[in-house]
């Protein structure tokens, strides 16, 4: 049978209790005051699907205040196969195809999408290679930055993005760049590299200064036919996760405005950290994602224009 034929996809109220089994494992907290005890879950006829009510602060609530869900009017079912779609799209899924499949409008498909994105961002991540692991560290270009000229041999024109992957755990972590020189990726590598890590990179001369703060750099010279260093170091693992977002960008989503970049960046990341090689399938992927919805409200005036 398929995953998509499960309850909680087709009914509200299954939709709901799927949801809240999930952000509030221990039973329902008011998102007004914190309180836990004094709760009722509302009976009325004329009651919306999912409502309690707080005898503490006296006020109603559902499991979507403080989370992505909250004031929107699509279905609780929509949402969940939104993301289940999204989780599941090893290389995206675009608004469009979200439209054509879940039945809203193509500006709501949109919204949603980057309500999602929005909660596969994570930000409190432990740093990458903290038991003197590997972590490879890479940039790569994509799009154009809007109202720059085209360069001739250069990529001044295009947005940037430096990439980690801690090679222990599998997770990457991406960040859109306005530069590519060496005190911004200095910057970049600090902030997510414990100092006990082994930094792994090509030759680009960017990543030999910071390089030292570490417990050891290794490099490979690409240029010179060098793809892995004595020890066995390579940047093989980033370069493939590369090749999955450009794929991705390019075949899929095909623009992206230099504005939302971070949030396409946060999608590519969530799917590769959480990957089937990992042992983590689709549905477990999607519980993860919608863990990450709460506290991460977005509206359109955030988002703005495409």
């Amino acid at each position: 049978m398929s995953n998509l034929s499960a309850p909680h996809f087709h009914n509200e109220e299954a939709a709901y209790a799927y949801v809240e089994a999930r952000l509030w494992p221990n039973g329902p907290v008011c998102p007004h005051c914190g309180g836990v005890d004094r709760l009722s879950k509302m009976q009325g006829k004329s009651t919306r699907v999912g409502a309690y009510k707080c005898y503490q602060c006296r006020k109603p609530f559902t499991v979507k205040i403080g989370t992505i869900f909250e004031d929107s009017k699509v279905p609780m079912r929509v949402w969940l196969q939104a993301i289940y779609l999204i989780a599941g799209s090893k290389k995206g899924i675009s608004s469009n195809q979200l439209h054509r499949i879940l039945g809203v409008t193509l500006k709501t498909a949109w919204f949603m999408s980057h309500r999602i994105r929005e909660a596969m961002s994570e930000t409190n991540l432990d740093l990458f290679g903290g038991a003197g692991g590997e972590v490879l560290a890479d940039e790569t270009f994509i799009g154009n930055k809007s109202g720059v000229e085209r360069a001739k041999g250069g990529f001044r024109h295009k947005m940037k993005v430096v990439s980690l992957l801690d090679k222990a755990t599998g997770r990457t972590k991406s960040v859109h760049a306005e530069q590519i020189g060496p005190n911004e990726i200095a910057e970049i590598v600090r902030a997510y590299v414990s100092k006990e890590a082994i930094l792994v990179t090509d030759e680009a001369r960017h990543y030999w200064s910071v390089g030292k703060e570490f417990a050891d750099h290794r490099r490979v010279f690409h240029g010179i036919g060098n793809y892995a260093t004595k020890d066995g170091s390579s940047t093989n693992q980033i370069e493939g996760y590369f090749s999955i977002f450009k794929r991705g960008m390019r075949g899929v989503y095909q623009f992206c405005s230099e504005k939302h970049l971070h949030r396409y960046l946060a999608e590519f990341d969530f799917r590769y950290s959480n990957r089937s090689a990992l042992g983590i399938e689709d549905t477990e992927r999607s519980d993860y994602l919608l863990r990450g919805a709460v506290g991460k409200r977005l509206t359109y005036e955030t988002i703005g224009a495409r």
